[in-house]
């Protein structure tokens, strides 16, 4: 038997004989299955929850009964967005970006109801999820076991012995890092078993599941690095220890909740108030279709009788109501898109800044590895913004097209006992109207959204086996 597989057997040999050890892996294993069953069983509830208050808010929409279109615009729909099969492993932003949007016309709502503002605060150290274990808690096992694999025979005076009786440091190292490299793997299998469970469901893509396996096998790799690195630098267990403690909590713990206040601060982000009252101001700023001296929509009057070739709206073709309609939600959809663009720039600088502190902390860069990966990032919430947005003008446009085609101008303007009758149109046209539909990115889309974590952590893996090959050469002669 070569000498890095004694050595290795040897360290194994060791860890088996710690019994707080033992229990730490063995409670480790257990707090994964049990992460994995209840994460699994919290999506698919949530999935279905939503599913079914979608197909109840569709029913409500599409049973209205005979109505004025622009009354259908006031009553507006209620969409919810869907998971996708890998939000299980790792929810991401969802919790706090909320999942459901009531969509209406001259209006841009945001997302509502997420996890954590009805939750205790306890949710917001992190859900219990396989993501939240293997970024956390397995490192954390990871020290308790190696953090005196090399202070400790320095600490015993056997590091020179083993030297004497023929084995290389370069072997010592490898031994030690092919123990720890072990218990990491077996460490990480239950969490992969139920992340290959959770893959395993339908519209799950192979390559955003690469990703992560990648990412996380990165993470954990690094950290048997680290740990062999710091054991090897100090003289004494105890100083490896809480060297590797201090460094887990810096970067595990302090850091990915420091950054996001750093860049909060650092680029200032408007609150739902400061922007509806700037909406509102703007608003006002653009005119008033009521108003017909208003210069805009005189013009606009101007250019649509010109176009039909008539005199007075009451000879269009059309209903002129509803083509007011529609000018005025395409005026206010730009207004709104572009305060929503400006926030969405925000947030991606901030994003920015925090994947770049994500530089000092693999645990930043592992957490935008599988978020981006699984599609639960700030990206995907955008995109679920984006699209909510594009259904909500079409929706609206339709239903005002719908006002200038079915109902004249005469009867929309009539004010006598059975004018509110002759407004109405069928209840049919509902649900002749598309239902929302979300689109997930293609999976080549999410793995390239993954890429620049995999580098943060290649890039920290490659300099810490640097660091310690260079501490290695170096054990014979201190």
């Amino acid at each position: 038997m070569s000498p890095v597989s004694l050595i290795a057997r040897d360290e194994l040999r060791l860890m088996r004989r710690n019994r707080v050890a033992v229990i730490a892996f063995a409670l480790l294993v257990l707090l994964t299955l049990v992460a994995v069953v209840t994460s699994w069983g919290h999506q698919r509830a949530v999935a279905e929850v939503r599913a079914r208050h979608q197909q109840a808010a569709e029913q409500a929409f599409d049973t209205q009964p005979n109505r004025h279109p622009h009354r259908v615009v006031h009553y507006g729909h209620f969409i919810y967005r869907p998971l996708g099969p890998l939000a299980a492993f790792d929810p991401g932003v969802d919790p706090y970006t909320g999942n459901s949007m009531f969509l209406e016309g001259h209006r841009q709502n945001t997302a509502n109801f997420g996890d954590v503002r009805q939750s205790s605060l306890l949710i917001r150290f992190g859900q219990l999820t396989p993501a939240f274990v293997l970024q956390t808690v397995a490192p954390l096992l990871l020290i308790f076991l190696g953090y005196g694999a090399v202070a400790r025979e320095r600490e015993r005076g056997t590091l020179r012995p083993l030297m004497l009786q023929g084995a290389s440091c370069i072997q010592i190292i490898a031994g030690k890092v092919g123990a720890l490299g072990l218990v990491a793997f077996l460490a990480g299998l239950p969490a992969m078993l139920g992340f290959a469970l959770i893959a395993g469901q339908p519209g799950a893509q192979a390559l955003p599941i690469a990703a992560i396996a990648l990412g996380y096998g990165l993470y954990l790799a690094l950290w048997v690095v680290l740990i062999l690195l710091i054991s090897a630098v100090t003289r004494r267990s105890r100083d490896a220890l809480l060297a590797l403690l201090a460094l887990w909590t810096v970067v595990v713990v302090l850091l990915p909740r420091v950054a996001p206040d750093v860049a909060s601060a650092t680029i200032p982000l408007s609150n739902r108030l400061q922007t509806d009252i700037a909406v509102a101001r703007d608003l006002r700023a653009m005119g008033d279709s009521h108003n017909p001296d208003d210069p805009h929509f005189a013009a606009f009057k101007r250019s649509v009788l010109d176009r039909y070739g008539v005199k007075r709206v009451e000879d269009l073709p059309v209903n002129y109501k509803g083509l007011l309609g529609m000018e005025g939600e395409r005026m206010t959809s730009e207004l709104f898109d572009r305060y929503a663009a400006q926030s969405n720039d925000a947030q991606a600088r901030q994003n920015a800044l925090v994947r770049g502190i994500g530089l000092l902390s693999p645990a930043i860069a592992v957490r935008a590895t599988s978020m981006a990966a699984a599609g639960t990032d700030f990206a995907g919430h955008r995109r679920f913004l984006e699209q909510a947005e594009a259904y909500r003008y079409d929706l609206v446009q339709r239903l005002n097209r719908l006002q200038a085609e079915a109902v004249s101008y005469a009867n929309d303007t009539a004010e006598d006992a059975d004018a509110d009758r002759r407004k109405r149109v069928s209840a049919g046209n509902w649900r002749k109207l598309p239902g929302f539909r979300f689109r997930l990115p293609d999976d080549t889309s999410l793995a390239a959204a993954a890429l620049p974590g995999l580098l943060v952590l290649a890039g920290w893996l490659a300099v810490a086996t640097a660091a310690l090959v260079f501490i290695t050469r170096r054990l014979g002669v201190r």
